[in-house]
């Protein structure tokens, strides 16, 4: 049954206007009036619901019931991500919700290639935000990550945090793999560099902040791999997968 994003109240019995997008995809897919579907909303739990109206632009739905169930982890995790250059970001954003991740931070690192600023980078932000609904869509999570403005590292690091900071760092001694077998499951946020990694700079900025750093082993693995590799490492060794 095909699963949709739809941001508005979702309560049985009532009848809702479906967004444009979603419209035109059923529309292309050839839905028929009758047809079920499954919408929810990012509020929590998701609802089936049943065609109504659907044209090529425009489309019904009234719902029938409310299920409560969830695919969030039972902790939180945040991947604040080094600036990567081309759509890398893309693939990273749409494999980290797929993999249970609450929050995404894209940071603007010294040795990021890419630059972001003003109406750029509202426009990639919306972009983003569009992958985390489409990959929400996909994995049946009924909880939107969300996605943060691009901030400045140097700024972003000088923040408190509630969570444990984790810098994957190459140069670590201590493995990420035997630190999460060792440690009770809590909220935490990884730390991965763009293409280039962190600069000595950035790292002992993080690590005055209360980043513990580690490493992913003797492999040195891409910005793009390394981040979901960490993330499924998290979610494997604390139970959350």
């Amino acid at each position: 049954m095909p699963r949709f994003h739809c941001p508005q109240p979702l309560i049985a019995g009532a009848v809702v206007d479906l967004p444009e997008a979603v419209a035109h995809h059923l529309h292309v897919v050839r839905r028929q009036p009758g047809d079920e579907l499954v919408l929810f909303n990012g509020e929590g739990g998701q609802v089936r619901a049943r065609l109504v109206e659907i044209g090529k632009r425009r489309a019904s739905a009234e719902v029938l019931a409310h299920d409560a169930v969830e695919a969030e982890l039972p902790f939180s995790l945040t991947l604040a991500q080094g600036l990567p250059e081309g759509s890398k970001m893309d693939w990273i954003v749409e494999k980290a919700v797929e993999l249970g991740v609450a929050g995404i931070v894209p940071l603007a690192a010294r040795r990021s290639v890419v630059r972001l600023s003003g109406e750029r980078a509202d426009k990639r932000l919306g972009h983003w935000q569009g992958v985390v609904v489409s990959a929400s869509e996909q994995c049946g999570r009924n909880r939107l990550a969300e996605v943060a403005p691009v901030q400045d590292f140097e700024r972003w690091i000088a923040a408190p945090s509630t969570a444990q900071r984790i810098l994957l760092s190459p140069r670590a001694d201590a493995s990420l793999a035997q630190w999460v077998a060792a440690t009770p499951a809590q909220d935490a946020c990884l730390l991965v560099g763009p293409e280039g990694g962190w600069s000595d700079e950035e790292e002992a900025a993080a690590i005055a902040a209360g980043a513990l750093p580690l490493s992913m082993g003797p492999r040195v693995l891409r910005t793009e791999t390394a981040g979901l590799a960490a993330l499924a490492i998290l979610a494997a060794g604390w139970g959350g997968i």
